[in-house]
């Protein structure tokens, strides 16, 4: 086992997934990194301001600053990289953003005038405080850990795919999570950042609290997975997911993956296994902000026990 470090810089970061891009760092199954990235935005410095257009490290970018992409040596299409979270820090301050964008949510709820809040972050305390006083609890975790798909050209790094993940923005894959994302090109191009020092269901103002983080991680790879599409295991919970411009669709895309996995791991039915959910599972939108719903279905580690 090798631990790498991977610092932000100019050659060190992408805006986009894509498979042309050669790797910025190659490591091995069940390597470790320590990963430091900038906000989503890639803000070299925090605002002074509400609305300060601080300098960023990609002026001009598509997409969120992510670092990447990293090569895991030997992955092959068909195989799942799992993606294993040991530890996230902030860098201490972070921002949100209401009403930056004109989108038909904006216009719905009349926020077409942007509001910003800017946030001391103490990881210590577990808090995070804004310029009004308000205070809120914090739960740091990665908003963007991807593979890279298959098809060539530059991915935007904004809608969340089934098929390699990226965007995800659930807010319960804090420390002690393991992500697992299928793998669609040789070595899997790993792209991760976008941190969230806190960001209720749904991020629903397009923003969490975005922060710079430093991420402790492992990667291992998964030949025989429970499932193919992206899903978790946290500290508390199992998670499917689905993604979709419809929101039925993921709806149930995340409720299939669930129960399939259910009823694989207690050799049950279908229906059986659907039949347990409906006692125990948790629907849950993850977020409505990036072109695609996204809902994960839940399953607490304690849910089900046998007499």
């Amino acid at each position: 086992m090798t631990l790498h470090r991977l610092d932000p810089a100019p050659h060190l970061v992408t805006d986009a997934f894509d498979p042309g891009l050669p790797p910025v760092l190659t490591v091995e199954p069940g390597d470790e990194l320590v990963v430091r990235t900038l906000d989503a935005a890639g803000h070299l410095r925090r605002q002074a301001f509400p609305g300060d257009p601080a300098e960023r490290l990609l002026p001009g970018a598509d997409g969120h600053c992510l670092a990447g992409p990293v090569e895991v040596r030997g992955a092959r299409p068909g195989d799942v990289l799992a993606v294993h979270v040991r530890s996230l820090r902030t860098d201490g301050w972070g921002w949100t953003v209401a009403g930056a964008r004109d989108t038909p949510l904006n216009r719905r709820l009349g926020t077409t005038e942007p509001s910003w809040l800017l946030w001391d972050v103490d990881d210590e305390a577990g808090t995070a405080t804004e310029q009004h006083g308000f205070t809120v609890d914090t739960a740091p975790f990665l908003g963007v850990v991807g593979t890279t798909p298959a098809e060539p050209g530059r991915h935007s790094t904004v809608p969340p795919r089934t098929g390699t993940g990226g965007n995800v923005d659930c807010r319960s894959l804090v420390a002690g999570s393991t992500l697992f994302l299928p793998v669609q090109v040789p070595g899997a191009l790993l792209c991760l950042g976008d941190g969230h020092a806190a960001q209720g269901d749904g991020e629903v103002s397009g923003t969490a609290v975005e922060v710079g983080m430093t991420t402790h991680l492992s990667v291992d790879l998964v030949r025989d997975p429970p499932l193919r599409s992206v899903h978790a295991t946290t500290p508390t919970e199992r998670i499917a997911f689905g993604f979709s411009a419809d929101l039925n669709a993921a709806t149930e895309d995340a409720l299939d993956a669930l129960v399939t996995w259910l009823a694989a791991d207690l050799d049950l039915p279908r229906s059986t296994a659907l039949a347990l959910a409906s006692a125990t599972v948790d629907l849950r939108v993850t977020q409505v902000a990036n072109e695609t719903w996204g809902v994960h279905a839940a399953l607490a580690h304690d849910a089900l026990r046998r007499a």
